[in-house]
């Protein structure tokens, strides 16, 4: 398992997005070098968690849950193959593109050494938006990436430190519980009736899953 790139995106003005100011930093570029990763702060205030990567919109983006996003090479690979059109490290806007990790399969609260410093944790899928979708330029992409349910994962950083390409991947922490990304995504998303279930992950979640599996908890039962 190792880290095949490292992708930072800068502030951009696009006219897919419905944020008032235009910017996204969704286009993602392999960094040359090694890139600092560090907590960036709560949601609403802090951005990403690497150095030199644009967070444009904190409300909705970044913030120590969602420090970092990672995808797994397999997935854009089949990507490629149904698009029929190549995709690059970073194409999805991921930070970290690696190379044999089940990202989507990983339990939420697992975690990853990345190199010899950083250790991350996974928190929770990624839920597509109108700027993923205009960034990918693909009909029905929303729907197509949601029903694929391989949403890449989103990790806080336990250990800052830096990464860079070629780093290894080792997971050093697995919970005992079968909450994974692709589980949470779904419960998110399609099969809300699977929201009681993602509570065998306590805290490892993010906070906002975990408040909407409580909430749905309390309203219809366990």
């Amino acid at each position: 398992m190792k880290l095949l790139s490292v992708n930072l995106g800068r502030a951009t003005a696009v006219p897919y997005t419905d944020q008032p100011d235009g910017l996204t930093g969704i286009d993602k570029r392999p960094a040359d070098g090694p890139v600092r990763v560090a907590a960036p702060g709560p949601k609403g205030v802090g951005g990403s968690g690497l150095a030199g990567d644009a967070v444009c919109h904190t409300r909705h983006h970044g913030g120590d849950d969602q420090a970092v996003y990672a995808v797994a090479r397999e997935d854009l690979d089949d990507w490629e193959r149904e698009l029929g059109r190549s995709l690059a490290n970073g194409a999805f806007g991921e930070n970290l593109t690696t190379r044999g990790l089940d990202v989507s399969g990983a339990l939420i609260g697992e975690r990853w050494r990345v190199g010899p410093e950083v250790v991350l944790e996974v928190t929770s899928g990624r839920i597509p938006c109108r700027t993923f979708q205009g960034h990918m330029g693909e009909k029905g992409w929303v729907r197509r990436f949601t029903q694929r349910a391989a949403p890449g994962a989103y990790l806080r950083v336990i250990a800052p430190g830096e990464v860079q390409a070629g780093d290894p991947v080792e997971i050093v922490h697995r919970p005992d519980h079968d909450v994974t990304v692709a589980l949470s995504f779904r419960a998110a998303t399609t099969e809300r009736e699977l929201l009681p279930r993602l509570l065998a992950a306590r805290e490892a979640l993010h906070p906002e899953e975990l408040a909407a599996a409580r909430r749905y908890v309390e309203k219809y039962g366990g």
